[in-house]
C-alpha cells in the first residue's frame, strides 16, 4: 500500500483524484467530492477501482515508482515522468475546469528511446461495490451501472480481461498518446468529447492566470501559492465552499478506528480561510466563501452546525462501508459524519470572528449585509455560551466546559461590541460589554491553572490543549501577557512529540474513542505563531521551516504527521494544515504576530485589498 505522502492532487473544481507514485489513481469521487467513490483502492486494493497508467518494465529496486514528478509551475497539472531501460516516459495528469461534463485526462509522452506502457482501468462505482457493464464504443468503451456512466476514449489498444480494461502499447520519443475518462449520468447521453492537447493548454492557462493573481511576496512565496492552488482545488466552485479534504477514513492512527469523513464543510474554516484568501488578493474567492457561510448558517441560530455539506446541506448521517477493509486495514471505512449535530459553542465565535474580518476589509461606508444574521447568533450564543460542549475537537464523550469555547464565546462578544462601536451598527453594545468581561472573569479564573501556570483544555482540569494557543491570535490575551508565556511553555513541555504538537494527549479516554493519534500540523503552525509573539522569532522560523520539511515532493500535507515511523497521517490534502501554513509564513514575512480580526495590510503594490461589496461568487471560471 502506498503512503498517503505518496499522493498529488488534481482537481477540477468539483472533485478530485489522488495519483499515487506508481502511476495508479487510487481515489476518485465523481461527481463531486462526496459523491461515490469510482476508484476506491486507496482504501482496499486495486480490486476497488483504480487506473493504472505506467511503464510495463519499471526500473529495477523502484517498485514501480516514478523516477520524479512535479506540479506543472503554477498550476494543478501533475507530470510524472519514469526512466526506464530503454528510455524515458511522461504521464501528465489533469482535469479540465469543469463547464457541462467532468474530464479526466491523462497524456503519455515518449520523452527519448521507446518505452513499454501498461494501462489498466478498473471501474468500481459505489465505494468499489458495483461492477458496471462495459462495451466497446467508438474509439474507446463505455461503462455503465445504476446512475453512473463513463466513457474512455484513445488511440491505444484496448482489451477486456478479468472484469478490467487494459491496454499495452509502446511509445517513442516524440510521440503522445492521450487517454480521456469522462462521466456522465447514465439517463443522459454520451457528453462531447473534447481534444486533449487543447484542454491542456486551457487548463494551464486557468491556474497560471489564478495564481497571478497572488499578492504574495517574500521568501515562502512557493509554499504559501502552493497551499493557495491545493485550497482552490479544494473548493466546489458551484457553492464557494471548500472541502476539509478530499478524502475519507484515512485514518490518524494506522490500524486504528479514528476515521473520519472529510469531504464537507466546516464553519471553524471561515475565518481561517477569509484571512488566507484576502492576504493573497483573492477577494472573489474569499466573497464565494463568505456567502455560502451566510447561506449555511440562514435559519435558527439554535441550529447552527458545525458542519454542512458542499451546497450548505444539514444532513450528513454517518455510516460504515464494511465490504472495504480500510488504507492498510484501518476499519470501518466511514461515509458521512455524525458530529454534524455536536454542540461545539466555538463555533458561533469563528462565524462572527470571520464576518468582523470580512467587515474590516471592505471598502469604507459599504455597511455590512449580514449584521442581522450576527446579531441573532450573539443573541443565541448569551443564552448559551455557559453551557458544556463537545469542543473544537468533536469530543464523543461527555460534554465539559472546553476553555477555548469560552474563549470563543468572548470573541464572539468582542466582535460584536465592536461593530456597534467601531463600524456604527445598531446594537446593545454595553450588554454585550458586560458579557464579554463576565466570560473573560470566568476564563482567567476557571480555565487557568495557578500551579500548572497554563491555561488548562476544560474548566477543572489540568490536562493541555493546543487550542489554547489561539489565545493571543484572537486577542483574549496580548501575546506578552505571562499567562500567555506560560501555556505556551507548558504545552513545548507536556503536549509535543518529537518537538511538534498534539491536539491533546489521548490517553485520558475523554474523547470517546480507542487509540492514538500524531502530531496535528495545524496545531504546529499555531505553536510557530505563538512562538513568533512572544518574541521568539529564531525558535519560530526554525520549526516553521521544519513543518515545510514535512510536505511531500509536490508540496502537500495531510493532517497529521507520525514522528515514529516518520509518515503522513489522516486525510490529504489537508486543508486544515494548508491555512495555518499560509498564516505562519506570512506573519514570519511581517516580523510579528498577527491578529485574526484584522486584514494583512502589506501588499506588493503597498495597498490593502478590499471585498467587494456585493461580489458575483467565483465560479471556478477564466
Amino acid at each position: 500500500m502506498p503512503k498517503i505522502e505518496d499522493y498529488a492532487l488534481i482537481g477540477d473544481l468539483h472533485t478530485a483524484a489522488l495519483v499515487g507514485r506508481s502511476g495508479s489513481i487510487d481515489w476518485m469521487c465523481l461527481p463531486r467530492f462526496d459523491s461515490p467513490a469510482c476508484f476506491a483502492a486507496l482504501l482496499a486494493d486495486s480490486a476497488a477501482g483504480r487506473w493504472l497508467l505506467a511503464p510495463a518494465n519499471p526500473a529495477p529496486g523502484s517498485d514501480g515508482n516514478c523516477t520524479r514528478r512535479r506540479y506543472r509551475e503554477d498550476t494543478l497539472i501533475l507530470e510524472t515522468e519514469w526512466d526506464v531501460d530503454g528510455g524515458s516516459v511522461r504521464v501528465t495528469d489533469f482535469m479540465p475546469v469543469r463547464d457541462d461534463a467532468v474530464d479526466l485526462v491523462r497524456i503519455v509522452e515518449g520523452l527519448s528511446g521507446e518505452v513499454a506502457m501498461t494501462m489498466e482501468l478498473v471501474l468500481r462505482f459505489d465505494y468499489g461495490r458495483v461492477v458496471p457493464w462495459v462495451r466497446r464504443h467508438g474509439q474507446g468503451i463505455s461503462a455503465v451501472a445504476g446512475p453512473d456512466s463513463a466513457y474512455l476514449t484513445t488511440h491505444a489498444p484496448l482489451r477486456g480481461h478479468d472484469k478490467r480494461t487494459v491496454s499495452e502499447f509502446t511509445v517513442r520519443a516524440g510521440e503522445r498518446i492521450p487517454f480521456v475518462l469522462r462521466w456522465a449520468p447514465s439517463h443522459e447521453p454520451e457528453p462531447r468529447r473534447i481534444n486533449p492537447s487543447r484542454a491542456l493548454d486551457t487548463t494551464c492557462s486557468f491556474w497560471r492566470d489564478w495564481i497571478d493573481r497572488s499578492e504574495i511576496t517574500g521568501k515562502y512565496k512557493e509554499p504559501v501559492e502552493r497551499s493557495l492552488i491545493t485550497l482552490k482545488a479544494l473548493t466546489y466552485a458551484p457553492t464557494g465552499g471548500i472541502v476539509a479534504a478530499a478524502t475519507t477514513s484515512l485514518p490518524e492512527q494506522l490500524g486504528g478506528s479514528r476515521n473520519w469523513d472529510y469531504r464537507y464543510c466546516w464553519l471553524r474554516d471561515a475565518s481561517l480561510t477569509l484571512q488566507s484568501l484576502l492576504a493573497a488578493g483573492y477577494t472573489e474567492e474569499a466573497a464565494a466563501w463568505r456567502d455560502w457561510l451566510l447561506r449555511a448558517v440562514a435559519g435558527d441560530p439554535a441550529d447552527l452546525q458545525i458542519v454542512y455539506g458542499l451546497d450548505g446541506a444539514r444532513r450528513l448521517p454517518e455510516f460504515d462501508l464494511p465490504w472495504l477493509p480500510g488504507y492498510e486495514g484501518s476499519a470501518p471505512v466511514r461515509i458521512g459524519n455524525a458530529a454534524a449535530p455536536q454542540l461545539q459553542l466555538d463555533v458561533w465565535g469563528e462565524v462572527l470572528d470571520g464576518l468582523a474580518l470580512t467587515r474590516a476589509a471592505s471598502p469604507a461606508g459599504s455597511g455590512d449585509s449580514s449584521w442581522d444574521i450576527q446579531i441573532a447568533l450573539m443573541e443565541f450564543l448569551e443564552g448559551a455560551w455557559d453551557q458544556p460542549d463537545n469542543g473544537l475537537w468533536e469530543m464523543r464523550g461527555p460534554r465539559r466546559h472546553f476553555t477555548h469555547s469560552k474563549v470563543m464565546a468572548w470573541v464572539a462578544a468582542d466582535r460584536m461590541v465592536k461593530g456597534v462601536r467601531k463600524s456604527g451598527l445598531p446594537g446593545p453594545a454595553d450588554r454585550w460589554a458586560a458579557l464579554r468581561s463576565t466570560i473573560h472573569k470566568e476564563v482567567m479564573t476557571d480555565g487557568f491553572n495557578q500551579e500548572l501556570n497554563t491555561f488548562v483544555q476544560s474548566y477543572g482540569s489540568t490536562e493541555l490543549d493546543a487550542s489554547l494557543l489561539l489565545i493571543p491570535r484572537v486577542g483574549f490575551l496580548p501575546h506578552n501577557h505571562p499567562r500567555v508565556a506560560g501555556t505556551v511553555k507548558a504545552i513545548q513541555e507536556r503536549l509535543t512529540e518529537d518537538g511538534l504538537v498534539l491536539r491533546y494527549r489521548t490517553e485520558s479516554g475523554h474523547d470517546g474513542l480507542e487509540g492514538h493519534e500524531g502530531v496535528f500540523l495545524a496545531c504546529s503552525f499555531w505553536m510557530v505563531d505563538a512562538l513568533l509573539g512572544i518574541d521568539r522569532k529564531d525558535e519560530a522560523t526554525q520549526m516553521f521551516e521544519r513543518l515545510l520539511d514535512l510536505r511531500n515532493d509536490v508540496g502537500l500535507l495531510s493532517e497529521e504527521w507520525d514522528p515514529r515511523t516518520q509518515r503522513h497521517l489522516g486525510n490529504t490534502p489537508q486543508a486544515f494544515s494548508h491555512f495555518p501554513l499560509i498564516h505562519s509564513a506570512l506573519q514570519l514575512h511581517h516580523g510579528q504576530a498577527h491578529d485574526s480580526d484584522t486584514p494583512f495590510t502589506e501588499r506588493k503594490h503597498g495597498q490593502q485589498e478590499s471585498m467587494p461589496k456585493n461580489p458575483e461568487p467565483s465560479k471556478g471560471k477564466k
